[in-house]
């Protein structure tokens, strides 16, 4: 439960109608299967100790005594287990009957709360038998305890108060008001559902599209435990479809067999975001609250941690992310190119990838506005760390993509500047390579001058983030298409138009391949033997690494503890944890230390959930100071 992981489950019982006996020992196994596997959170079907399929029998005492004697028997053999579970029985109060879900923590029966909304149509006819929930809480004698009796409770861990549950049955979820909403508003951010919902064709992604949409509108975990086998065939089959959701993502789910479905919540992540969306309400004291405690413990992490958090796994979300990154790209650049009336495009070409992107994304746009590809000006400019390879790259790339090239030689021009400033060009430090970025900056803004253009950036997400980028050099432009995309991304956009191109320009996918393969560099450096000296994966770390830092980091909040702590688990086949350990401390260090750089950024679209833009998602003052994230990290170095 450290680091806000919850292990919940689902379980599918094998149950017999109408035999409470049965159904008591197959539940309580099930519970202690559930807690022997560390679960903390367990969601049983609805009506599973009596079974949903009784029809008339649900007005028979003796079945209903049975529902009770079972309970008690549940919570007898249960009474050890430090693990919260949900379960369904028919309850008695007066002269009416519910459909209620039994809140259990070590032997204690926490709260009972009945179904809000009784299906009566089609297959179902819920309203022969029980009575809608009653608007009110009330306390009601049950087992021989004080117990809260209603629809409107909260269940909160006092050990770990992220960890809030809220409870709901079947039919409430297919209602236009589900009480679910009602319980996320007052805190709730897990929600346990206990169902018994048929099989018919395509119900099942019906279901499963409520289930998650559910979870994402409620930014809340959504545990989903259907009837199943045991229950009758006489008309209907239920195949025990079981979801674990968590906030518009489905974790885990099983169908057409019993048994435990089983994933990890992270409450401490869904707590966050509905910190930051201002939008999302806050009602507490709207219903009853009961507590209870549980120790923490570790959680063991089996949900899958993706180490490219920005790029899909799969080829085909990926082609269609990808596509639809480079429209939304190429329509701001449209746009502020008809806003401006701007009559050419001006991009430093390195045959690197970012400027590879960029040009990519300006023929795009050209070809939204109808206009020529040549309104698109590449420059290359080589200088003291330039290579044939790059420098080969970027001509062919001009030429196949048919933008008119400029070839301009800066080597004269910054040696020129050195001398003015009394640098020593042997003296290859930070002024050394400055200069030739803000040279090249210069060259590219009076290009636009001339051309009555617009420079087109290209530095990317990552960059920013690090603060890899000379102030006012090429951390400068006019337009910076590729702001909000991510190192690991921008890899994979080129990817894809080079295959895209394949079939239709063979020479023009080769040069994209031949970039994809060169090295990350800035060439600030004098090369060596005519290959690349400065790699900047060497010097900054692995931008692999540093997206995922970025992306947990920033989108999600978390502490450095528990970003190294998921970097570990997706990682733990390539980097050992020392070195994830020193460049995450990299990556803190040099993102407090340049946000100064961040705070003037010009104008690029947003494309993705994470953005460091001043405008936009991120406001830091560029004089924070990194101390308690580096010092929670050197913690853990010891």
């Amino acid at each position: 439960m450290r680091d806000g992981f919850v292990s919940v489950a689902a379980g599918t019982p094998q149950i017999k109608v109408a035999d409470c006996r049965h159904n008591a020992e197959v539940c309580f196994a099930m519970m202690r299967e559930a807690a022997g596997q560390g679960v903390r959170v367990l969601c049983l079907p609805e009506l599973c100790l009596t079974g949903y399929t009784c029809g008339d029998l649900f007005l028979q005492d003796t079945l209903l005594s049975g529902a009770e004697e079972a309970l008690a028997t549940v919570l007898k053999a249960t009474c050890h287990l430090d693990m919260i579970t949900a379960i369904g029985l028919p309850v008695k109060q007066g002269n009416k009957l519910y459909n209620c879900a039994a809140v259990l923590h070590q032997g204690t029966i926490l709260g009972l709360v009945p179904k809000r909304y009784l299906p009566n149509y089609g297959e179902f006819y819920e309203g022969r038998w029980f009575h809608p929930a009653p608007d009110e809480n009330t306390v009601i004698d049950f087992l021989g305890q004080k117990v809260c009796f209603g629809a409107r409770q909260l269940f909160r861990c006092i050990s770990m108060p992220e960890l809030t549950i809220g409870v709901e049955l079947c039919e409430d979820l297919w209602a236009v008001t589900p009480p679910s909403n009602r319980l996320a508003e007052a805190g709730a951010t897990v929600i346990l559902n206990l169902s018994a919902s048929d099989e018919v064709i395509e119900k099942d992604s019906y279901r499963l599209q409520l289930v998650t949409g559910q979870s994402a509108r409620l930014v809340c975990g959504y545990i989903y435990a259907n009837a199943g086998e045991g229950e009758s065939t006489t008309d209907l089959v239920f195949a025990g479809h079981n979801m674990i959701a968590e906030n518009g993502a489905l974790l885990a789910q099983r169908r057409f067999a019993a048994g435990l479905t089983t994933a990890e919540l992270d409450v401490a992540r869904l707590v966050y975001e509905r910190r930051r969306m201002n939008t999302f309400p806050d009602r507490q004291g709207d219903c009853a609250v009961q507590a209870f405690s549980m120790e923490l413990t570790e959680t063991a992490l089996t949900r899958y941690i993706t180490a490219t958090p920005f790029v899909p796994q799969d080829d085909a979300e990926r082609d269609v992310r990808c596509a639809e990154i480079l429209r939304i790209s190429a329509f701001g650049l449209k746009t502020r190119l008809e806003h401006t009336g701007a009559q050419s495009v001006v991009i430093g070409l390195s045959g690197g990838l970012d400027s590879t992107l960029a040009v990519l994304i300006a023929t795009i746009a050209m070809g939204l506005l109808g206009r020529p590809v040549t309104d698109i000006i590449g420059v290359t400019m080589p200088c003291f760390g330039t290579t044939d390879r790059t420098r080969d790259n970027a001509v062919a790339l001009a030429e196949r993509l048919g933008v008119t090239l400029r070839r301009i030689d800066l080597s004269h021009t910054v040696r020129a500047h050195l001398a003015d400033i009394g640098h020593p060009m042997e003296q290859h430090d930070v002024t050394f390579e400055n200069a030739q970025a803000r040279e090249r900056t210069q060259v590219l803004m009076d290009l636009a001058n001339q051309t009555g253009g617009l420079v087109v950036g290209t530095g990317d997400l990552s960059e920013l983030a690090l603060g890899w980028a000379t102030y006012n050099g090429d951390h400068m432009s006019m337009y910076a298409v590729n702001a909000s995309i991510p190192k690991t991304l921008v890899r994979h956009l080129v990817r894809y138009v080079c295959h895209d191109k394949a079939d239709e320009d063979a020479r023009l996918s080769h040069v994209l391949s031949e970039i994809l393969d060169t090295p990350v560099s800035p060439e600030l450096l004098p090369a060596v033997g005519g290959e690349i000296s400065q790699k900047t994966e060497e010097l900054v770390g692995p931008y692999e690494l540093h997206d995922f830092f970025l992306y947990y980091a920033i989108r999600w909040g978390f502490s450095p503890r528990k970003v190294l702590r998921l970097a570990e688990h997706a990682f733990a086949r390539t980097y050992e944890r020392a070195v994830i350990l020193k460049w995450e401390k990299e990556f803190y260090r040099r993102f407090f230390a340049q946000q100064f750089k961040r705070s003037c950024l010009p104008d690029g679209p947003k494309v993705g959930s994470v953005t460091l833009s001043p405008r936009g998602d991120w406001r830091m003052p560029s004089d924070a100071v990194a101390n308690l994230w580096l010092s929670e990290l050197e913690e853990l170095d010891l």
